[in-house]
């Protein structure tokens, strides 16, 4: 999916990249809270500054992809987040993010990765339609949390052994996470989203009449 859009794109943000950019590093502009994920970034060609998603600090209509991945669920002020995305998108620009879905699928995992919301589609419609974007496609994206054993496994790792479990997560279950992942499924616009905990969306901002 990135593949196809970053030829059309040749301004790029990433916002929450943080060590797992999903855009080429290389001439992709960056914004993170995290000293060391900036420089990282940096050292591989990005364009990285330290920033936050509320207060992007570059001008209107400066990028023709903007990408937000597990970020916008984390943040209180969701209007001032889809607000600043829209303002730095360019006409016709591309806005790609995911969030998390249906207030009741929250659980445990939630809390203690520091969510904000989960979505309702309705709300999750209206917020990118008052940016002037419709939703090209959508696909189920992320970890689906239905399998309550492990999620309760997840959990107490997360919190009564944090650091060996970010270890075990970045050097273990990420790469094996990559390598065992099924291929995006598409659909056009948001589809049926009944039963999905985690949705990826492709926007467009609409074009101009007149």
């Amino acid at each position: 999916m990135v593949a196809a859009l970053v030829p059309a794109a040749p301004q790029r943000l990433e916002v929450g990249a943080g060590l797992r950019p999903r855009l080429p590093v290389a001439g992709t502009h960056f914004v993170d809270i995290s000293p060391p994920a900036i420089a990282r970034l940096r050292a591989g060609g990005g364009l990285a500054q330290l920033g936050r998603i509320t207060e992007l600090p570059y001008a209107d209509a400066t990028f023709d992809l903007v990408a937000a991945f597990d970020v916008i669920e984390h943040v209180a002020d969701e209007r001032q987040v889809f607000a600043e995305l829209g303002r730095v998108l360019k006409p016709d620009g591309v806005l790609v993010f995911s969030v998390p879905l249906h207030p009741a699928h929250w659980n445990e995992f939630d809390s203690v990765v520091g969510h904000a919301r989960r979505y309702r589609p309705a709300d999750l419609q209206a917020l990118i339609a008052g940016q002037g974007l419709v939703v090209e496609k959508s696909a189920v994206f992320g970890m689906q949390a239905n399998k309550p054993f492990l999620l309760r496994h997840t959990v107490r790792a997360l919190t009564e052994h944090r650091s060996a479990a970010f270890r075990c997560y970045n050097w273990l279950f990420f790469p094996l996470g990559l390598l065992l992942q099924k291929r995006l499924q598409w659909t056009e616009g948001l589809g049926e989203l009944a039963g999905v905990h985690e949705i990826l969306l492709v926007c467009r901002r609409e074009k101009q009449v007149g």
